[in-house]
């Protein structure tokens, strides 16, 4: 219910007059979409079952060798990103930047190899957090020598929350990374306007049905031919089943999570994503 976003701004008359001041349009838009996210919670879960064999059959379609040599890069890197947050004082896994978790292993690994594989130019995410996904899209775009990742977010209206966003990214990818602050509502199709098409796409903002219906159904036109399309938490709600439905999508796996420490929220203790690839022009 509205109830949240009004309590939370009672309880931080300042802050949340501070944020209304700055940005009246994202605060509204806020509020409707906690708004709609509290009433999709009334209705039934949308239970999906996962591949176990997702990894290989990812890599089948993108026409790659299985086992992927790109792997052991990401094992390389994996700890490594985790080690530099937990230096700086960070827990990283299920909720550790308010509710929302930092992505996990699995969900990392195909964005990983997806980066590596589509050599994409135009990558987008939405929800940045402390910014994992971003360091392992931003590390592979730098051994592809190309490629730009922009990332959309609404950082909290704590300062505390608010120093804490792309923790994670580190120094050196100033070049390849450009951060939007802002709803996904209101940034990303100015973005995709921008600039025409992209090659591959991260949801990980607020997950409503309304809201992952929002951001797909926008990018989806402008997805290139061959380009991917990568939904975290896709167990929160029924929005990856309906938007497959309705674009009549052909290349779609559910994945099952790796999170560092099991998530309770979540049905198996884990959670899922999702990924979709856009089929290629067919040609004669």
């Amino acid at each position: 219910m509205l109830g949240f976003p009004i309590r939370y701004m009672m309880k931080h008359p300042v802050l949340s007059l501070t944020a209304l001041a700055a940005d009246p349009r994202e605060v509204w838009t806020k509020l409707q979409d906690v708004y709609a996210y509290r009433r999709e919670l009334r209705g039934p879960q949308c239970l999906y079952e996962a591949d176990g064999n997702w990894e290989r059959r990812l890599h089948d379609r993108l026409g790659v060798p299985w086992p992927c040599g790109q792997t052991a890069g990401f094992w390389d890197l994996w700890p490594e990103v985790m080690n530099e947050l937990e230096r700086k004082g960070i827990r990283a896994g299920p909720q550790s930047f308010q509710t929302w978790n930092d992505a996990d292993a699995g969900i990392a690994r195909a964005i990983w190899c997806l980066t590596l594989h589509l050599k994409p130019e135009n990558v987008v995410e939405t929800g940045v957090a402390h910014g994992v996904t971003s360091r392992i899209i931003l590390e592979a775009l730098k051994r592809n020598k190309r490629g730009h990742l922009w990332s959309i977010d609404l950082p909290p209206v704590e300062r505390e929350w608010q120093n804490q966003v792309g923790m994670a990214v580190g120094d050196g990818h100033a070049d390849r990374w450009t951060y939007i602050k802002g709803s996904s509502r209101l940034q990303l199709p100015k973005l995709l306007a921008r600039l025409g098409s992209i090659d591959l796409f991260i949801h990980d903002s607020l997950h409503s049905e309304r809201n992952v219906r929002f951001e797909l159904d926008r990018v989806w036109p402008a997805l290139a031919q061959g380009g991917a399309l990568v939904v975290d938490d896709v167990d929160a709600n029924w929005a990856f089943r309906s938007f497959t439905q309705a674009f009549s999508v052909r290349e779609s796996m559910i994945c099952e999570a790796e999170p560092l420490r099991p998530d309770i929220r979540r049905f198996n203790n884990k959670g899922l994503f999702g990924v979709v690839l856009k089929e290629r022009a067919i040609t004669h």
